[in-house]
């Protein structure tokens, strides 16, 4: 029942990133113009009263003038923050803004989150009811049972937006994806099935209530809170809703409860369920044990009393992940698109089986490259991964439908075909690899050098490297990294330090190195004195001698003074041409451009051969490559001298066989972005706009990034180096950790290669 992977990192850490540049995880971004006097005349005073009036005659108007109809308040008053307990609504803040920022990332829902200061339920009611005018959606979060049945019930009697609690509900609805795929490949019912429901708090509640609205017979389900089997009669430590769960039954423990049970659902607390229960259950039995950080059975504990078990947990490092972040930010992107009125139970099911059905057909590449393993349907996996790029335009389709068929959509969809295809434009699908490539790293986790570990900046990002599970991370430094080490927090008996002044590498490294380049002018003594003192040239020779897979630099040194170093060890890889390229992305769009690190004036066989390297990198990034050779002109207007390159790239292309890709130029910058001055050149080969930039030069190029980077909103990643043997990475010397962090990932994972 977790949102969130059970990757590891320091105090420091979380603190950074939440404190570093601007504090917090979310920010306020005018989506229109704003630059002139007629602009802020348009959205405010005076003609901000036009839309007031409509909106005045009409309310339904609001979803057309404002942003309420995407707009989703995530709110809490802190009685129940995550693991942690009742620490009051101000202390719940980073974790409303970060439920904020996953309905962004997951589903472009806005969120913006709210703490209300008050355990006082009516208090708390009064306020959130009072608040619908402003949004699409409530989410509620992290408030203690059972004043939780009471705020959200009411609040979806009072208000006519969907009201969703989603420590309830989100679990249920994962995991009853998850039990409907686990009774099928089990060959059982849900009408027959014998559940135990270990728990009965708000979770445990709404996944016993879910699963008796989709079959499960009322008397088949046993609840058990701490005093035991919750059965009619019973007046212990009882109330309205561990009631509604009550059977008339001798049971009264949980060894009673579970023999010959087909179903656990744990969502009570740690190492809850004794081994040897699970032997007197029914074959094939199904566990979902989703206490989180801690289940209430550990998976190989499980498996080795009962191999032929079916497994789920709330983590990420196990088969089956029971994850919330499946569910809420979908679920409300149907619900908003079609205005429901509220989240019905029709939609909840509609969700669970959408998940279920998600999870039985065929896994994409991209999920099981990032994974490590080809997933498939069965035992070890009954849930579909969280970052599955069809769940956007699978489970928001069937919810959609569902609000329809049950009457609560006030603004039905007429095009489910055309419907889905604004799903999938909807999110830039770099996010989405980026994230399966983190993924895929802790799922083959990979040895990679930072060369430079007596920067503060580095050793914090081979921590949170090291931390995060992605790999082991190879330290090139002096013996004070030790130090430093202990100084952020972290042991260094944990890390693996190279130092040449004590390396019993460094006779071979001498030895390769003087191979390589004594018929450059270099003599021995030359390639003793690099190996001994230069950090680039030792990580490198590290890299080529096998000691790890990938390396990290740049940092201390100009990229072009760090490519110079590792080029004395590392040749470009055959028959590529070595090059540069940054990743411009945005909330819906990505751009690629390239050669900005390199190649300072490109012949016409380099550019094809950049242009090729550049198109097979959109393509792992999720990305089908348009590219375009940009210039001052635009086939040929106006004429100049730089242009025989540009244009001979493009007939390099030509005569390849199996390029791929669209391509074309020569041809300016507003011309290859911009569909309607691209519609003016009828003869053009791109389909659409160019989402991959080959620039004639290195000067062009590297001043187009770099302006981008500081005078544009859109994210930066990189710039990468392709085309070498060995998977190096150059970073900027003002990279932070995390984006020191991604790069390694990117080299290890094969993205940048």
């Amino acid at each position: 029942m977790s949102e969130d992977a059970n990757v590891q990192f320091s105090e420091r850490e979380a603190l950074l990133y939440h404190s570093e540049g601007r504090p917090g995880k979310i920010e306020i971004v005018a989506s229109k113009p704003m630059a002139t006097q007629r602009d802020l005349a348009l959205a405010y005073s005076p003609g901000v009263a036009v839309p007031v009036r409509a909106i005045a005659e009409d309310p339904a108007a609001a979803y057309d003038y404002t942003a309420k109809g995407n707009l989703v308040a995530v709110i809490s008053n802190g009685t129940a923050i995550l693991g942690l307990g009742n620490l009051g609504a101000l202390a719940s803040k980073p974790v409303m803004e970060g439920k904020a920022v996953l309905f962004k990332r997951f589903a472009d829902v806005d969120s913006i989150d709210i703490e209300v200061n008050t355990e006082h339920v009516e208090r708390f009611i009064d306020c959130v009811s009072l608040l619908e005018p402003s949004f699409g959606g409530i989410n509620l979060e992290d408030i203690k049972s059972p004043e939780c049945f009471v705020i959200e019930q009411t609040l979806r009697e009072r208000m006519k937006i969907p009201v969703f609690h989603d420590d309830q509900h989100g679990t249920a609805i994962i995991a009853a994806a998850g039990m409907i795929n686990a009774l099928y490949l089990t060959g059982r019912d849900i009408s027959t099935a014998k559940v135990v429901v270990l728990g009965a708090g708000a979770a445990a509640i709404a996944c016993a209530e879910l699963i008796k609205a989709m079959g499960l017979p009322h008397d088949n389900l046993l609840m058990l809170d701490q005093k035991g089997v919750i059965y009619q009669g019973r007046t212990e430590s009882m109330n309205q809703w561990k009631s509604a769960h009550a059977v008339k039954t001798n049971r009264r423990t949980l060894a009673d409860a579970l023999k010959d049970a087909d179903v656990f659902l744990g969502l009570a607390s740690a190492n809850s369920l004794p081994a040897e229960l699970l032997k007197t259950m029914a074959p094939k039995p199904i566990i979902f044990a989703m206490s989180n950080p801690d289940p209430e059975i550990s998976p190989p504990e499980a498996k080795a009393a009962r191999p032929d078990a079916i497994i789920a947990t709330g983590r990420s490092d196990y088969p089956n992940q029971v994850n919330n972040v499946l569910g809420f930010p979908f679920i409300f992107r149907g619900a908003l698109d079609v205005r429901a009125t509220t989240i019905n139970d029709a939609m909840k099911i509609a969700a669970a089986k959408a998940l279920a059905e998600l999870a039985r057909q065929q896994v994409p590449e991209e999920v099981a490259v990032a994974y490590g393993v080809h997933h498939s349907f069965g035992p070890d996996y009954i849930i579909p991964a969280p970052f599955d790029p069809r769940l956007m335009e699978i489970v928001p389709v069937a919810v959609a439908q569902a609000a329809m068929d049950s009457g609560v959509a006030t603004k039905p969809i007429t095009d489910m075909a055309a419907y889905r295809q604004t799903l999938k434009a909807r999110l830039n699908p770099t996010t989405s690899v980026l994230s399966l490539a983190y993924e895929g790293a802790r799922a083959n986790p990979k040895r990679v050098i930072f060369a430079e570990a007596e920067e503060e900046v580095v050793l914090r990002a081979a921590i949170a490297f090291k931390e995060g599970g992605y790999g082991t991370p190879v330290l090139v430094g002096r013996e004070s990294v030790h130090e430093r080490l202990t100084g952020l927090g972290a042991d260094p008996a944990e890390f693996e330090l190279h130092n040449s002044v004590n390396s019993p590498l460094v006779p071979k490294m001498v030895e390769f190195l003087y191979q390589r380049l004594q018929r450059r002018g270099y003599l021995r003594r030359d390639c003793e004195r690099m190996v001994n003192r230069d950090r680039n040239i030792f990580g490198a020779l590290l890299l080529q001698l096998g000691e790890a897979d990938a390396m990290l630099t740049g940092v201390t040194r100009t990229y072009a003074e760090s490519l110079r170093q590792v080029r004395r060890v590392i040749d470009p890889a055959p028959g590529r041409t070595p090059f540069g390229v940054h990743v411009m992305v945005g909330q819906s769009h990505t751009v690629f451009i390239a050669d900005t690190t390199v190649n300072e004036r490109p012949t016409a066989e380099e550019l094809a051969d950049i242009a090729e390297g550049a198109a097979q990198v959109a393509r792992r990034m999720g990305h089908e490559p348009r590219v375009a050779f940009l210039s001052y002109s635009t086939f040929g207007n106006p004429a100049g001298r730089w242009l025989e390159n540009l244009r001979g790239a493009v007939k390099v292309l030509d005569a390849r066989e199996n390029v791929g890709f669209e391509y074309e130029g020569e041809m300016a910058p507003d011309v290859a972005l911009n569909p309607k001055q691209l519609a003016k050149y009828p003869f053009a080969r791109l389909s659409g706009p160019a989402n991959v930039l080959i620039m004639p030069g290195l000067q062009s190029a590297n001043i187009s990034a770099k302006l981008l980077r500081e005078l544009g909103g859109d994210a930066t990643i990189g710039p990468m180096l392709l085309g070498m043997e060995k998977p190096v990475q150059i970073a900027p010397m003002t990279a932070t950790a995390s984006e020191l962090v991604t790069l390694a990932v990117l080299a290890a994972g094969g993205i940048a290669r």
